[in-house]
């Protein structure tokens, strides 16, 4: 009789589906460097070469597009991170270096890797550029068109091969309904923005700047920044004030948006992946269990190796029971750091802005601009390959934490040996209490036999000055030798503390595990506290709002002179005459200033003195 694993495995043996994904991500290539074509075409350069260069030829076409701006989008935020979700399965393949498109020696594997990132990031290009491309109307079309197919082929396959190998029913569908998922709200975007476009393109519509060079919430900071008495404060409901406070006047960029959602999808496939890898490892050690059952039923429970193989079986049974009640604690940690460091990136921002940098180490204060500028490219993929390893870390911590409680607490109790694990648990309690409480005895004696009274009633402490030193001096000298011992035990829990906070923070990338003065070693915090510069100079409100101030204001002083001199073209619309023209800035001039009217110079003629005595009469009214 076969088991239910058993029986999925030979069930999806023959399964072969139509289509191959590895294959399949080859040839998406063409469509992909179609459309980057046809929307590079479009495309128009800002800057003409010279004639002696060959990409004159080329007109002002086939300018560089861009999938993202990684430093200051704002709007389309969810799209794009959804658009980073739909690539979280050959993400994962990366991850695991099982994506290799060449076949080289070990020492090049780096390259191999290079290569398959790009090959992966190119084919997942046309989502990116068709969202922010200017002519939404071709865009929208192209990038419906490609998401279309790559949602017909996911879908394919796996309606072809629903069931997978270790988890059995409908493991195709666990591992590839996020990608669906996205896809699907990459059709409906598309198909939203090509509605949109064509009624804008049909006059229907009035077109909108989607992409303002100042955002609103950046406005709308510089604002309250300006205001005199801020605003009266609403009470808080007991969310915002435990969890977390909404902030109408800040908002994430795209990227943090992107590698959220990106991390969270990848986090899922990652713990469906080790879920995989444990059902495969504990059908394995089942098979070993019955072996060890036949051969200690073999041996009639009198063998010498019986005890040692009994706690093998009990070892491998704790041990599979509790890896599996530890996913959903350690998952859920990974999901909290998650939304923490988006807490962080915003309180780490606005201190950034408001000029205080006491919260960075001193050798970041000043950091490198081009480890900056390095940083902005690595943080998303850092970030979400820290929270990966840090949830398998944290698993495996967790773990043999729970490994200990269960040898420690609860199978005593199950093998009736209660009233011992009580007994040593007490002996271990009374002992470090006691530790505990000759380490407080000596801070009371050092409190109330050496110190010098309090200068003042207001003093919070003693002032730091020894009295009755002699005493002090025998005090320090037979307590030598026992804080020797007591050093002992404080060396070794500092390494266990920091063990402990080093692997449970591990996933952290925006605080070091390192110890003062060694923060330089930490890559990952390095990339962070980068990011954060780069946005800190190119994404501050205060600099931003100066920026359209001097833009508009330029913008305004040429349609000024464009006004002033557009009688100088004919063709630029009707023609004002030179003399007109002078007379309404006289008109202007003599209305502003009623005293140079007596002052002006009376011409001959009737309608000249009419015109005088007609300003003479606004200005005495």
């Amino acid at each position: 009789m076969l088991f239910p694993t058993a029986r999925t495995r030979q069930l999806n043996g023959t399964c072969a589906s139509s289509v191959n994904m590895e294959l399949f991500l080859h040839y998406s290539l063409i469509p992909s460097l179609v459309i980057i074509l046809v929307l590079s075409f479009l495309q128009r350069r800002e800057h003409h070469r010279q004639r002696d260069d060959t990409s004159y030829l080329l007109g002002n076409h086939f300018g560089l597009i861009i999938p993202l701006d990684f430093v200051g989008t704002f709007s389309n935020r969810w799209s794009y991170g959804v658009a980073f979700g739909a690539t979280a399965n050959k993400v994962m393949f990366l991850f695991s270096e099982g994506y290799q498109p060449l076949q080289v020696p070990q020492w090049a594997q780096a390259f191999v890797l290079l290569i398959g990132g790009i090959e992966v990031g190119l084919c997942h290009f046309p989502f990116f550029a068709c969202l922010s491309s200017e002519f939404r109307l071709v865009s929208s079309i192209l990038g419906f068109s490609y998401s279309l197919i790559w949602f017909a082929v996911t879908m394919l396959y796996i309606i072809e091969c629903p069931h997978g190998e270790f988890v059995g029913r409908y493991e195709t569908i666990m591992f590839y309904w996020p990608s669906l998922l996205c896809l699907a709200f990459l059709l409906g975007r598309f198909l939203h923005m090509f509605v949109k476009s064509l009624r804008v393109h049909l006059g229907w519509e009035l077109q909108i700047e989607e992409k303002p060079f100042l955002e609103v919430h950046q406005a709308e900071h510089v604002k309250q920044l300006l205001r005199k008495c801020p605003l009266q404060e609403r009470e808080k409901s007991w969310f915002q004030t435990r969890i977390y406070e909404w902030d109408s006047c800040f908002q994430f960029p795209s990227r943090m948006i992107g590698t959220t959602v990106l991390a969270f999808i990848c986090l899922y496939l990652f713990i469906v992946i080790e879920f995989c890898v444990f059902v495969y490892v504990r059908d394995e050690l089942d098979v070993f269990e019955r072996e060890l059952e036949d051969y200690i039923s073999s041996m009639n429970q009198t063998g010498t190796l019986t005890p040692v193989l009994l706690q093998v079986k009990e070892l491998i049974n704790v041990t599979k029971g509790v890896w599996l009640v530890t996913i959903l604690p350690a998952s859920l940690t990974c999901v909290s750091y998650l939304f923490h460091i988006l807490a962080c990136y915003r309180k780490h921002m606005k201190r950034l802005w408001a000029g205080d940098k006491q919260f960075l180490p001193l050798k970041f204060h000043s950091p490198s601009s081009s480890e900056s500028v390095v940083a902005i490219a690595r943080y998303s993929g850092w970030q979400i390959a820290y929270i990966l390893w840090g949830y398998l870390i944290i698993h495996v911590m967790q773990s043999l934490c729970g490994v200990v409680i269960m040898y420690s607490l609860v199978l005593p109790v199950i093998h009736n040996q209660a009233m011992a694990m009580l007994r040593g648990l007490g002996i271990g309690t009374l002992t470090i209490s006691i530790v505990l409480g000759l380490m407080v005895m000596q801070v009371w004696i050092a409190a109330s036999f050496f110190l010098q009274p309090k200068m003042g009633p207001a003093d919070k402490q003693k002032p730091l000055a020894l009295n009755n030193r002699r005493a002090f001096h025998n005090f320090s000298y037979f307590l030598f030798f026992y804080n020797v011992l007591l050093g002992l035990g404080a060396c070794l829990s500092r390494l266990l503390i920091s063990c402990i906070l080093g692997t449970w923070l591990i996933a952290r990338i925006d605080r070091t595990i390192l110890q003062s003065g060694y923060e330089g070693a930490d890559l990952g915090f390095s990339a962070w506290i980068g990011m954060l510069y780069v946005d800190h100079y190119h994404a501050n409100p205060v600099l931003v709002s100066f920026c359209h101030i001097l833009i508009t204001s330029h913008r305004e002083r040429r349609q000024q002179q464009a006004i002033k001199y557009w009688y100088l073209n004919p063709s630029a619309g009707p023609r004002i005459s030179v003399r007109s023209r002078t007379r309404w800035l006289l008109l202007q001039t003599l209305i502003n200033n009623p005293g140079l009217i007596k002052l002006r110079k009376s011409r001959s003629g009737h309608s000249s003195q009419e015109f005088t005595q007609i300003l003479l009469t606004c200005s005495e009214s």
